[in-house]
This record gives C-alpha cells, structure tokens and sequence, in this order.
C-alpha cells in the first residue's frame, strides 16, 4: 500500500515537473497568431507590426493568419477549441469579446470562460469618411440628406456588433436619423466599397483612415474620440459638431485558450508591453492616432469587463442600437 502510494506520489511529482519545465522553455516552437478580419484591417495592422518584436524577444517565429468573419467570432472559436499551451494565440477585436455574446444566439463560445486575457494592445479612434468625389461634404450633409431621404443613405461597418457599427448606430441615434447598415468582413473590404462607391460612409480605425486621407481618395468627415487627435488635428470630432457625449473607440489585445498556464501568459504580457515600447512601434501608433495598452492581465480582464457593460447597454438596452 505504502509503496503503491510512494510510486502515485513519483508520478504525480515527475507530471509537475515536466509541466513546469515545459512552462520554463515556452517557447520552444512557431507560436501562431489569428486575426480575425481580413488583410488591411486594424487587427491585421496590429499583429504585422508587433510580430516582429514579439518574435525577437520570445526567439521564435509569429506565424500572422488571417481567419475573418461573423465579426471575429470564427477566430475566437478557434482559439476556444486549441490547445491551452501558448503556441495559438488571437488578435481580438472588441466585437467578438463583450458584442458577440449579445449579437448571436448560438455563439460556439463564452469569451468570459474560453479565452484568457493575456493583454491590451491598443486602443483606435474612428474616422467617418466618405468618398471624396461625394457631394457630402460635411457631417451636417450627411445628416441632412439622411433625413431628407430616410433609409437611403447607406454606411458601412468592419461587421455585424463591431465598433464602426455601433458608432454608425450611436450617431443615427443621436442625430435622429434612419441610414442602411452594410457590414463587411473587416475594414478593408469595408473601405473599398467606400471607394468604389457602393457605400456612402464608413467609420474606419485610423491606422486605415489616415492613409487613405493622404492619398485624397477619400474626405473626413469627423472623428469619433471626445477629444480631437494630434496626427489629425483638422479633423473634428462628432461631439463638437453637435453630438456631445458621443465617444466610441475599437481595441484590440491577445487572447490564449482558457487554461493557459499563469506562467506563460505573464511571459506573453511582457513580451507584448516590451514591444509596444519600441521606438519604431511607438512612432507608428502616434502617426495613426492609434493609443498603445499595455497592464496585466488581470487589468485588461476588468477592462473587458466594463467595455461588456457598455457593449450590452448599446445592443440590448438601446433600441436604436438594436443590433440583434
């Protein structure tokens, strides 16, 4: 019996061990990181340019791919069925975290029980834009012929419960108007219908936004944030035009399966704030009025937590914003 239990005890302890040195050497392979839009959106954006640093400091490759649709939510079921050992990783967008559960009636996931924080990444204000060839030059414009002519005036959206769309959403909300919603998967395609005029305004994250301004493709109409930005200190925000209160930003941040070890999430979260601090990193963010997260795990979970009280306020709870 004594002998029995001295071998179960053996085992037990040999089992701690190697998990524990299997934690020590993470990692020792490719680490994968998801996105969940398509290229040229703002989480695709946010992996390319921090996978370099994070590759460097962790010494292994960050495979970046790219799996859109549902507004993140195929991503995070993903994530959800891997396994919990740091090697598969997703570049989150807010949609899928605190909106998807109030959106689809069957999501294959809990974001609050299947995915671990591991940190906030960075914080993008919206830019509404429309094509600059358009005869609306102004938001004042855009309103008007919205309520000239209810429910022609169409604005596109990164996806169904994502930021830009609860922005387009807030915005009718606020300024008693009646527009279309067309979601796309992801910023890009997204903007590209901007372009090809098939929509007649978009909410896009700066870091897509900005570029496009310089390239005079496109006219800004005004940005989302309260307070104006200094990469586009031309551009005014809604609030000032007349919609005061209004304010919505799109975050992104890294998420593991849920039973990750504490261990290699804590060398993740460092990793990740290391290179936000990058210089060149830190240049690009300020360029694109893009502000850099950073915290514990523990606080980017209390974070979620809050922006989930205000996802479910604009979904559930405003009708308006009825995005179910």
């Amino acid at each position: 019996m004594i002998k029995s239990f001295l071998l179960a005890l053996s085992a037990c302890a040999t089992l701690l061990g190697a998990a524990a040195q299997a934690q020590e050497s993470y990692p020792d392979r490719t680490i994968k990181l998801i996105v969940p839009s398509s290229p040229g959106g703002a989480a695709d954006f946010l992996a390319r340019i921090i996978s370099p640093g994070l590759s460097h400091l962790l010494g292994q490759t960050i495979v970046v791919e790219n799996k859109p649709g549902a507004s993140g939510t195929i991503a995070g079921s993903m994530i959800a069925r891997s396994k919990p050992d740091g090697y598969t990783l997703d570049m989150a967008q807010a949609a899928s975290i605190v909106a998807a559960p109030y959106i689809y009636k069957q999501l294959p996931y809990d974001p609050s029980k299947d995915l671990a924080p591991v940190a906030l990444v960075a914080k993008f204000p919206y830019i509404l834009e429309v094509n600059a060839k358009s005869d609306i030059k102004s938001l004042a414009d855009l309103v008007a012929k919205a309520k000239a002519k209810p429910g022609t005036i169409t604005f596109g959206s990164a996806g169904l419960g994502t930021p830009s769309h609860l922005a387009g959403e807030m915005l009718q909300e606020m300024a008693g108007i009646k527009m279309i919603h067309v979601p796309y998967k992801g910023a890009g395609p997204a903007s590209n219908a901007l372009l090809a005029n098939q929509i007649n305004a978009v909410f896009v994250v700066s870091s897509s936004a900005i570029p496009m301004l310089k390239g005079k493709e496109v006219r800004a109409l005004a940005i989302s944030t309260a307070q104006r930005k200094a990469s586009a200190p031309g551009i005014p925000t809604i609030a000032e035009l007349g919609y005061p209160g209004f304010d919505i930003t799109s975050w992104f941040g890294v998420f593991a399966p849920a039973g990750t070890p504490p261990a290699v999430i804590a060398k993740l979260n460092k990793s990740i704030a290391q290179t936000l601090k990058d210089p060149k990193v830190d240049e690009y963010f300020k360029r694109l009025a893009i502000d850099a997260g950073g915290g514990s795990p523990a606080q980017f979970a209390k974070f979620i937590e809050a922006e989930g009280r205000t996802a479910k306020r604009l979904i559930v709870g405003d009708k308006a914003a009825g995005a179910k």
